[in-house]
């Protein structure tokens, strides 16, 4: 099943612009889109197999530190992760926050 999985990490200082756009670039490849321009925090959005939650949960933090890295990022701690599989979002799911 496939499922969006968004991740966002905070730290200590704000983000460039071209931060942002090589994050975009490493996660472009997975269906993903980056965010954090002028924030103290970087996330994705980004599109990934899985048989549950959880393990959406797990490969898309694997992708998101990856692209972090690449990107030249900070390993900064995760601060807020999500993930939606497509069935829910045809059906316009929605969980709680």
């Amino acid at each position: 099943m496939r499922w969006s999985v968004s991740v966002v990490a905070e730290g200590d200082r704000v983000v460039t612009r071209e931060e942002v756009v090589e994050l975009a670039d490493a996660v472009a490849g997975h269906g993903g889109i980056a965010s954090g321009l002028g924030t103290p925090r970087y996330g994705a959005q980004l599109v990934v197999e899985a048989g549950s939650r959880e393990d959406a949960l797990t490969r898309g933090r694997e992708l998101f530190a990856d692209a972090a890295g690449k990107a030249g990022l900070p390993a900064w701690p995760v601060v807020h992760e999500d993930a939606v599989s497509e069935d829910e979002d045809d059906e316009g799911w929605d969980r709680p926050a």
